[in-house]
Formats: C-alpha cells, sequence, structure tokens
C-alpha cells in the first residue's frame, strides 16, 4: 500500500500576492475555475490542501484575499455571504469549506481522500459532523479552564484516532479528508495554547502527536502551514483582548 506522501500529487508553487480592497476583480466565469481564499483562514485552509494534495494546482487558480481589507466586489459580485473560502467552477460560486473539500473529491481527479470500507465512510461521516463542536469548544475554553473545558474535545480526537488500527490517520492507513477538516485548526491550537497557555495537546495523547507527525510529511499540507509567529500575535489579539 503506497503511503499518503507517496499518493501526494502537491508540486511548489509560487503563491501570488493577496488582493486588498483597492485590487481589480479577476474576470469572473471566464473559463477558470478559481478557488477564493485567503492564507491565513483555515476553513479555506481545508480546500487549499485538498486541491494540493490532489495535484489540481494547474486546474484551479488561487485567488488570495486580505480579510481585513477585502475588496467590495468579493460579495457584491462573486459570493454574497463574503466569506472564504469559495469555489467558482463551471459558471457558479459555491462555498462552505466541508462542502467545497467534498466537492473537489467528486468533481476532479486526483489520488481519492474518501475510503470505499463502508464502516470507514460512516465513520468519516461522524467526524466530519463534529468538527464545529470540536472547534466551537476549544476556542471558547481560551476564556475559561481551558484542560477543564477542551480537554474533553482533544480526548475525542485521541479516541477517534483508535478506531482503526491499520494506520496512523483518522480513517487508519489512507490519509483523508477527515485528516484534512481537522488539521488547520489542530495546527492553530498545537502553537497557541502552549506558548500562551502552556497546555500541551499531545500530553497523554500518544495517538494525537503521532497524527500530527505524519500529517506533517504531506507536502500538500507544509506548503500551506500558518506563520506561527503571527498565528500567536492574530489569536491574542482577537480572542484575549
Amino acid at each position: 500500500m503506497a503511503t499518503a506522501s507517496a499518493l501526494d500529487k502537491s508540486v511548489p508553487e509560487k503563491l501570488a500576492p493577496p488582493l486588498d480592497a483597492t485590487a481589480d476583480q479577476p474576470p469572473l466565469f471566464d473559463g477558470t475555475t478559481k478557488l477564493y481564499t485567503c492564507y491565513t483562514c483555515p476553513f479555506a485552509q481545508r480546500v487549499w490542501i485538498t486541491r494540493n494534495f490532489k495535484g489540481l494546482q494547474d486546474e484551479i487558480k488561487l485567488v488570495p484575499l486580505i480579510l481585513q481589507n477585502r475588496p467590495a466586489w468579493y460579495q457584491e459580485k462573486v459570493y454574497p455571504p463574503n466569506k472564504v473560502p469559495s469555489l467558482e467552477h463551471n459558471g457558479k460560486i459555491t462555498g462552505e469549506s466541508l462542502d467545497l473539500i467534498k466537492y473537489l473529491e467528486s468533481n476532479f481527479e486526483g489520488p481519492s481522500l474518501l475510503p470505499k470500507d463502508p464502516a470507514k465512510k460512516e465513520f468519516a461521516e461522524e467526524l466530519f459532523s463534529y468538527t464545529d463542536k470540536f472547534n466551537g469548544t476549544v476556542y471558547t475554553a481560551f476564556k475559561g479552564d481551558l484542560a477543564k473545558e477542551a480537554g474533553p474535545a482533544f480526548d475525542h480526537l485521541e479516541n477517534a484516532l483508535h478506531k482503526f488500527d491499520d494506520g496512523p490517520f483518522f480513517l487508519g492507513k489512507e490519509f483523508s479528508l477527515v485528516d484534512i477538516a481537522y488539521i488547520p485548526f489542530v495546527e492553530r491550537f498545537n502553537i497557541f495554547l502552549p506558548e500562551v497557555f502552556k497546555y500541551d495537546i499531545t500530553a497523554g495523547r500518544q495517538k494525537l502527536a503521532a497524527w500530527i507527525e505524519e500529517v506533517n510529511k504531506i507536502e500538500a499540507y507544509k506548503q500551506t502551514k500558518t506563520d506561527p509567529k503571527e498565528l500567536v500575535e492574530f489569536y491574542k489579539k482577537r480572542f484575549l483582548a
């Protein structure tokens, strides 16, 4: 069985500078598939990783935005909810990161990121449905008793990683959309919580630690990682000010 790294179709990419409120709008519905994104947004990162892993860098063009100073045309002419990510494909714009990673899986070529095994498919849906609760629990705990309030959320991931013992990922040996759904947020918590709260999310959670290590070997993900120093400063201002 090929490893996730061997299946990874990602290639190094020179990233375009992000667009601010003064930038001109790229042509809409010109036949180019575009992913409207933000390099520092964890929701958008999910779709970016999926695109990279499937080797779609030439097929899906990144249109990065500066969210703090985003262009007016994005809401007015592209995506009225005014959030990222959104995808321009086949004459329409769609959004919501979990929907989009499944859309890329269903509508584009590249290595499969969902299993055929029915038990694993069912578990994947369970874990997709838990993502919002996981994120919300941890972010809320920033203002409370972190270990007590966020601990059970990280324990949930640790326990989930015990479900299939044929590999280090949530669905066992296959790196999947489930890993992609969680890693942008776990990445941020694994930077911010030890730095600010002295809370190690991997302490006593060997499977979680091993999972983070394995995902960090995947080029498609490594190219999307956020800058740790910038993240800590941003989260301090956003959540602790």
